[in-house]
């Protein structure tokens, strides 16, 4: 019983996971780790567990990585930060739209800065690549700016 149980569990988390959970209205910013990644508290009636301290992963881009043994993809990782601390800090209003729980159990979702995705403007910036949540395929070391 409770194989099947698990074998059920295992067979549908990828369906359950790729459900969407409509918008959420960010509080505060606790904290930027780096261009796409960065901690919220959210606005609402939840408890404290689903809205405080909550860990965003930007959807759909990638931006280079902070914790790197290459220099080149670091001082990258550094601007790209800077501009998301920017956009983000200044926001009066920052909406998460799409929400989805996405691996490492991060909410990842669609982040407009007062009406502007932001997975946009790191993209027209060249401080990110487009990314399907799979295998990366951007080298910043080899690579200064997005193709």
């Amino acid at each position: 019983m409770k194989l099947t149980i698990f074998t059920l569990i295992f067979l549908f988390s990828p369906i359950l996971s790729a459900k969407t959970y409509g918008e959420l209205i960010v509080s505060e910013i606790v904290s930027i780790y780096d261009g796409d990644t960065f901690r919220v508290n959210l606005d609402g009636d939840m408890p404290r567990i689903f809205g405080e301290n909550i860990s965003i992963r930007v959807a759909n881009v990638d931006t280079p990585e902070i914790r790197t043994k290459c220099v080149k993809e670091k001082i990258l990782a550094r601007k790209a930060k800077q501009f998301s601390v920017q956009k983000l800090r200044e926001a009066k209003v920052i909406v998460l739209k799409n929400v989805q729980r996405g691996k490492y159990f991060r909410i990842v979702a669609d982040v407009y800065v007062d009406g502007v995705l932001l997975s946009k403007q790191l993209l027209d910036n060249n401080l990110a690549v487009q990314y399907a949540g799979k295998k990366k395929k951007h080298n910043w070391c080899i690579n200064n700016a997005p193709n």
